[in-house]
Formats: C-alpha cells, structure tokens, sequence
C-alpha cells in the first residue's frame, strides 16, 4: 500500500547526489560494453566505423531503456536499490512508463544547465529537482 504523500521520508540531497554517483558508476561499465554494439554492426555490414551521430544515439537509447525500465518497475535503479531511494509519483503510487519517460527527458536539461535543477532542491519547499516538481514524481527513502 502506498505511503501518503504527506508521510514519506525524503532522502536528503547528500544522498541523493551520492546515488547519482554511483548510478554513474555503474552506467560507466553497462555503457562501455553497449557501445560496442554500433561499432561491431556497422563495421561487419557497412565496413565502416560508427559516426559520433550514431553513437550518441545509442549512448542516449541505452539510457531511456535502463531508467524508463526500472523507474516504472518497482521505482528503483540499481544504485537506488543500494541508497535505499524509490521514485514515486507526487501521490506515493508507482511511476507508469510515460511519467518515467517525461522525468528522464527533464532530467537531462536539469544536470546540463549547469545542474540548475539539482540546485533548485535547495529552495523547493519540499527539497525536490525541479524535474521532479515539474513530472509530478518524487524521490522517497524505501
């Protein structure tokens, strides 16, 4: 049974951001091993090497898979099994895969906008990412 919004324990921002470091981590050898795929396709049938295009295509693929996955089945990633952190929707029910996708799209101009989403934890009333705010989730301690 889902926990009341108003119940929840948030993870503090520390932790937060430790988890995205060892999100990162993890990703790192996932993404390593995958990026072999394009390279090993498109060298064997077109007898060429992968262009940056192609491989920041896939870079981007891999990771809509992995977060759009986990996100919407059972609201946690790897690291976020380890960090003990669960992502839920604003009224405390699981993510459904279109909320998920919604959060990871917002994700990305949070952390490149010089983390100006992340910072904005430090003023949201409840200590929220602005793409957590604006895709209607949110990040509980499991």
């Amino acid at each position: 049974m889902p926990a009341a919004p108003d119940r929840v324990i948030r993870p503090a921002i520390l932790r937060r951001l430790l988890a995205m470091s060892y999100e990162i981590l993890l990703m790192s050898g996932v993404v390593a091993v995958l990026m072999i795929a394009p390279h090993v396709l498109i060298g064997a049938f077109a007898h060429r090497l992968a262009t940056p295009a192609i491989l920041w295509a896939h870079l981007f693929l891999v990771l809509l898979v992995y977060f759009i996955w986990f996100w919407s089945n059972g609201g946690q990633t790897l690291a976020m099994k380890t960090w003990r952190i669960r992502l839920l929707t604003k009224e405390g029910l699981p993510v459904r895969p279109a909320q998920a996708l919604l959060r990871f799209l917002l994700c990305w101009p949070s952390l490149v906008l010089g983390g100006v989403g992340i910072m904005w934890a430090l003023i949201d009333r409840d200590g929220q990412f602005l793409h957590d705010r604006i895709a209607g989730t949110q990040l509980v301690t499991a």
